[in-house]
């Protein structure tokens, strides 16, 4: 039998595991973002292959919405969270840091209560709310992955992720 995650359990975990990571992913989705170039947004590798914009806003929507959820209590499964005007890659690379900037900082605040209150995940599971903040910080390094390959694909340069690319190293040379 499943032992219970306790509110300062959850806390703890939020506050001295996830939040750091959180905060750190977050400044590299932002980067691979930006780094879509405007005039390729219909690029895909594969026709069963998500567009690169549709990729971008799916990416920016769904860092937050996991967010949101362990905020909330509850999974919001509203596909149109990110305005209509908001259309460039960096535009939503824009309204994604200034979103979970927000939410970032509502995230801090949120009680052990509110932690381990059980959120349904579409009928596939049910989880305490905490552990969408990890759940959802992996779904998100899965696509950033999957957009940061394309982006050498569409002719942009690939941001550092885990230490320098190939293309921030050159740039780095050609400073100094």
């Amino acid at each position: 039998m499943a032992e219970t995650m306790t509110p300062e359990q959850a806390t703890f975990l939020l506050h001295d595991v996830y939040m750091g990571n959180l905060k750190t992913e977050s400044r590299t989705t932002k980067k691979i973002l930006e780094a879509v170039p405007p005039n390729k947004l219909d690029y895909k590798p594969d026709s069963a292959s998500r567009s690169a914009i549709e990729l971008t806003r799916h990416i920016a929507a769904a860092d937050n919405r996991f967010v949101e959820t362990v905020i909330n209590g509850v999974l919001d499964t509203n596909p149109a969270m990110i305005p209509e005007n908001v259309k460039t890659p960096a535009e939503i690379a824009s309204w994604y840091e200034e979103r979970y900037a927000k939410n970032f900082e509502a995230l801090g605040k949120v009680s052990g209560e509110q932690l381990v209150k059980i959120v349904d995940f579409r009928g596939m599971f049910q989880w305490p709310a905490v552990k969408f903040a990890i759940f959802g910080l992996h779904h998100t390094i899965h696509h950033r992955g999957q957009l940061a390959s394309y982006l050498r694909c569409m002719g942009a340069k690939v941001p550092a992720i885990y230490g320098e690319s190939y293309d921030s190293a050159l740039a780095k040379k050609a400073v100094g």
